[in-house]
């Protein structure tokens, strides 16, 4: 794979010179152009043999390009607030918004390759780094991202030889690490597992592009050509084309029987049964969150349910349990200038709890599902992926130890009419109310099929659903409560 990178490309100095003056106007002017459009971000990984010239490249790539729009971080060691949470957390917070460049030396690539390298993990874990990546990044370009993937190749003779001759130079030894050295003790298991990589994530949507790195005017112009030219052309297409869903079109149920059709809605609770009850399940999940086997979790809830279900009173009845320190929430709107530039997730990402600590998200990602999908803020083609993007979502996060509780509160239409003219007639509960949710009403059926289809496709094992029968509001606030305890000591069994 690496064969044509090993073979002495070379460019002379007077054919470099001359060509940079070209490259640099182009880049700067495609540059401007990406953010006058602001249709996309574009993600370059920086990737490879140490010593390839990776650092020297980007350093170009800021002189030749306006640095206000470039975004340069280096995922070297994790901080312990990246620790605390999930691994792709780290990356997903730093990605750039539409219009602007970020840079990333140290991405998962180098992280993946580096474990497996050491012997940190096996090679079935690194298939399982690998499938995770590839996933990452046709979500990133499904959303619209332009990534450029960079590989920075030496020969083993090479990099020897680069080895020997810094060493010798008193005035530029002191560019040598220790992981330059280590590169060329265990260059050819690098090789071996970075050809591995390559082969498996090199895709017509993020291909990889292999640059020799010992010649520098070589190496710097094709990295400037090959980012002008991709850019260049996402620039010139006005529609950017997304890959369609393989999967028809969902289909409603032929006998309009839904799956909320089957909840029982009378479910209720007396006013002493509610008392007795609640106290207990507050007291079991005080017990639990203060528990130490909770060190190695996080908690995260997410509430979903029809307009007036009651969501925001079953959510008081958890966090009357708790210390106002032990837990976060995370009211979900409209998305915001700022979050509209970035992928759908990216706005969920940042609100990932550490460790040890509960998050309750009021509305959440499945919005791509439910009201961007009756509303029509989304393509179908979107909201049909976003399904399996979401599955991997929740599935990292429970890989991580994050315990994820989902929760749809249903009532009936006639229940939710009684509410709505409740909260109508009562000034302190009048802003609970818009022209919105009477306007939601209108589409009652759409959202019932929306919510059968999330629900069959997203309730997995790993982090199913629980439909909560909400008409009576006391039944409804101890079936959440019993239900977060049940998953967290469902959690600390696992652990035995």
């Amino acid at each position: 794979m690496f064969e044509s990178a090993e073979i002495g490309h070379s460019i002379d100095k007077e054919t470099y010179e001359r060509e940079v003056i070209e490259l640099r106007e182009a880049l700067l002017e495609a540059q401007y152009e990406l953010k006058r459009q602001a249709r996309f971000p574009v993600i370059i990984l920086i990737n490879g043999i140490e010593g390839a010239g990776k650092g020297e490249t980007v350093k170009l790539l800021n002189e030749w390009m306006d640095p206000r729009l470039i975004q340069v971080d280096s995922f070297l060691w994790p901080t312990d607030e990246e620790l605390a949470r999930p691994p792709q957390w780290r990356f997903w917070r730093r990605l750039p918004p539409k219009g602007r460049t970020a840079i990333f030396f140290g991405n998962w690539y180098s992280q993946m390759l580096h474990a497996r390298v050491n012997g940190d993990i096996k090679s079935s874990r690194l298939d399982v780094a690998i499938d995770a990546a590839e996933r990452f990044e046709r979500m990133l370009c499904d959303e619209g991202a332009l990534i450029f993937k960079f590989w920075f190749h030496l020969s083993k003779k090479q990099l020897k030889e680069r080895l020997k001759t810094l060493e010798k130079d008193p005035q530029r030894s002191w560019q040598l690490s220790e992981i330059d050295w280590l590169q060329s003790e265990v260059y050819d298991k690098f090789v071996r597992y970075g050809e591995r990589v390559l082969r498996r994530t090199s895709r017509d949507y993020a291909p990889w592009y292999i640059v020799e790195g010992a010649d520098e005017r070589y190496r710097s112009l094709t990295v400037g050509r090959t980012i002008l030219e991709g850019l260049q052309a996402a620039l010139d297409v006005k529609d950017r084309p997304r890959r369609q869903p393989h999967a028809a079109p969902l289909v409603a149920s032929l006998d309009n029987r839904g799956l909320l059709d089957s909840l029982d809605l009378s479910l209720a609770l007396s006013k002493d049964q509610y008392k007795t009850q609640l106290a207990r399940e507050q007291a079991r999940l005080a017990t639990l969150i203060r528990d130490k086997r909770f060190r190695q979790h996080s908690l995260l809830a997410v509430f979903e349910g029809n307009d007036a279900a009651g969501k925001g009173g079953a959510i008081r009845r958890v966090t009357d349990a708790l210390d106002p320190r032990q837990y976060h929430i995370v009211p979900i709107a409209a998305p915001t200038e700022e979050e509209r530039a970035q992928p759908y997730l990216w706005r969920f990402w940042r609100h990932m709890p550490a460790r040890r600590q509960f998050t309750i998200f009021d509305r959440s990602w499945y919005g791509r599902v439910l009201v961007e999908r009756v509303e029509g803020f989304c393509p179908p083609a979107d909201w049909l992926r976003a399904y399996s993007e979401i599955n991997d979502f929740e599935e990292q996060l429970v890989e991580f130890g994050i315990v994820v509780v989902k929760f749809w509160l249903a009532i009936d239409k006639d229940t939710q009419y009684e509410r709505f003219k409740e909260r109508e007639s009562i000034p302190f509960k009048r802003y609970k109310i818009t022209e919105e949710d009477w306007r939601n009403r209108d589409k009652w059926d759409q959202y019932v099929d929306a919510v059968g289809d999330m629900v069959d496709r997203t309730s997995t094992e790993i982090a199913p659903w629980t439909l909560v029968e909400a008409n009576d509001k006391r039944f409804a606030r101890v079936k959440v409560l019993r239900t977060l305890n049940d998953a967290l000591e469902a959690a600390f069994d696992k652990d035995k």
